[in-house]
């Protein structure tokens, strides 16, 4: 008797519903990427971290950095990520296609630059759904960047 309720309940919700479902997708972050990640302040101590502890230290690719100004790298990153994630800054820096032109920047070195990123946020504690919208954002310029 149970498995025929069961069975009607089943049958009887399937045949309730004429339009198929389709399932919602959360509504996006009202709050601006810039807020959540804790606003300018917050960018630049990522980015310091980012550039003088991770990249300048990672054997992976902190030869491609050895000659570069630090202070003016970390300020364009800095606009860069502030812009990007909806904050009041404005990138003034070059385009990504002209600033790594010959370059031939691999797959490999992008991939241990994000990951050097990544480790700066865990280290500030940025929660994942922020890291990985953030990398979602600049991951639109990686073809301007590897392989040119």
């Amino acid at each position: 008797m149970r498995s025929l309720l069961f069975a009607f309940a089943l049958a009887a919700a399937a045949c309730g519903s004429k339009q198929p479902r389709t399932p919602t997708a959360a509504p996006p972050p009202t709050t601006p990427l810039y807020d959540r990640l804790g606003r300018l302040d917050a960018i630049k101590a990522i980015v310091k971290d980012f550039v003088e502890e991770r990249v300048a230290k990672d054997p992976r690719i902190r030869a491609r950095f050895a000659t570069v100004d630090v202070a003016h790298l970390e300020q364009m990153l800095t606009e860069q990520i502030c812009e990007a994630t909806g904050g009041p800054c404005k990138y003034t820096g070059k385009s990504m296609k002209d600033a790594h032109a010959g370059m031939a920047i691999t797959e490999a070195e992008w991939r241990a630059f994000v990951e050097d990123l990544v480790a700066s946020m865990i280290r500030f504690d940025v929660p994942k759904a922020e890291q990985d919208e953030l990398i979602g954002k600049l991951a639109t310029m990686h073809d301007d960047i590897v392989g040119k």
